[in-house]
């Protein structure tokens, strides 16, 4: 299900990592801890974006996969309550960060030259 939906958004180039256990995919991408990490020039903001994306895309998948398992009976249900909350939160994140970017790319933009 959610295959058919990450092809209509941005995040439809990014893939989910292979069989992970559930915690850890349904943990947020490990941003670095350091000021010093952040000015590291190899983690581009593109990059960083992407890794969130990742995060979220597979965040999604567990939250689908716990559902499904759900319904055939093999998942306990606090196990899916919790995939499904971790989505919804690692979702409204990322829509939050869409709407930062597209105010600032409008805002510049606007700026007189």
């Amino acid at each position: 299900m959610i295959d058919g939906v990450a092809g209509l958004n941005a995040l439809s180039r990014l893939t989910a990592p292979g069989d992970t256990e559930i915690a850890n995919a349904a943990a947020m991408p490990q941003m670095p801890a350091s000021p010093s990490a952040v000015a590291d020039p190899q983690n581009s903001f593109a990059e960083v974006m992407q890794s969130l994306g990742e995060g979220v895309v597979s965040n999604l998948k567990t939250a689908e996969g716990q559902s499904f398992a759900a319904v055939r009976g093999e998942a306990v249900t606090r196990d899916v309550v919790d995939a499904i909350m971790t989505a919804e939160q690692s979702l409204q994140t990322a829509v939050a960060i869409r709407d930062k970017l597209v105010t600032a790319y409008l805002e510049i933009a606007r700026m007189q030259i």
